[in-house]
């Protein structure tokens, strides 16, 4: 059982945001669905999702045990870059997720990978994630690295956590950015929204980006960025901080967000490391998408 007592930054807030919000990988509805299965107390009573908090409030919110999950296999079609015995390369579209996770079970990257290599993934990182050396967002497209056995993924995870694999990204921000940088800051998660990272010298871990401009178009400008560190929402964390924002996106962009991208406008176009068992040097190069290629067109008229 999870105990909160309400203080004055959450008088007024509805439960269900407040606990989707304080507890890490649990979604509102998730979070509505227990709530309605009786497991919220406030003041020792029974309470509904829309029950708006007020100062002092004592919060018992019982999650149920994990139920343990098999991933299935789907037949979803991938994006091959590359494929050898080791290791694949694939180019994963915008919106779709990576890996399952609470709520989201089907249709992700995993559960595609599972009817392509059947057997043939790395298990280090569990049944949710086999094969998953590192992620990008579910609304960024772009080239992704997956290992088909555990020496191929603890020798390429080597190979990040010494910042030696090659990560290039494009995107397109808001505004006029007039000269490269480098962002060098450190990203933890926010303490008022679970669900957004930030910049925070409070449990964080060091994070860098290096931006360049390819082409500035007056109220957007698209850039190149080189990940030496790999954090999550990294990118458009470090981008926003300097205010340029990534374009669409709806969780660190303005709050009139375009629609049309559905999600922001980023891709992982480069990536490049040393095979884990050939030991020479591959690179891979992916095309910007149809989205990024037609808001491009757009912003240049």
């Amino acid at each position: 059982m999870l105990n909160y007592i309400i203080e004055n930054e959450n008088q007024e807030v509805r439960v269900d945001k407040f606990l989707s919000d304080t507890i890490e990988d649990m979604s509102r509805s998730s979070v509505a669905s227990i709530i309605e299965d009786g497991g919220l107390l406030v003041n020792d009573k029974l309470q509904n999702k829309k029950y708006n908090l007020k100062i002092g409030d004592k919060v018992q919110f019982t999650v149920p045990d994990p139920v343990e999950y098999t991933v299935e296999a789907e037949e979803i079609p991938l994006d091959i870059v590359y494929e050898d015995s080791d290791l694949l390369v694939v180019n994963k579209p915008k919106g779709m997720v990576v890996h399952p996770a609470p709520g989201n079970y089907t249709g992700t990257l995993v559960n595609a990978l599972l009817y392509h290599c059947k057997d043939s993934l790395s298990g280090i990182n569990g049944v949710l994630r086999p094969g998953i050396v590192h992620r990008i967002d579910k609304n960024t497209s772009g080239l992704l690295i997956v290992a088909k056995n555990d020496f191929a993924h603890n020798k390429l995870a080597e190979q990040i956590k010494e910042h030696s694999f090659k990560r290039e990204y494009q995107a397109i921000v808001y505004g006029n950015v007039k000269e490269n940088g480098t962002v060098d800051a450190p990203i933890g998660r926010s303490k008022k929204d679970r669900k957004k990272m930030c910049i925070t010298y409070e449990n964080s871990k060091n994070a860098v980006t290096h931006y360049e401009v390819i082409q500035s178009y007056g109220n957007f400008t698209h850039i190149k960025c080189i990940l030496e560190t790999g954090r999550t929402h990294q990118i458009r964390v470090h981008m926003a901080s300097i205010g340029h924002p990534v374009a669409g996106d709806d969780v660190y962009g303005p709050k009139k967000v375009i629609t049309k991208l559905k999600g922001q406008c980023l891709h992982a176009k480069v990536i490049g490391f040393v095979h884990p068992r050939t030991e020479e040097y591959m690179e891979f190069n992916s095309e910007l998408p149809v989205y990024f290629r037609k808001f491009l067109q757009e912003i240049q008229q």
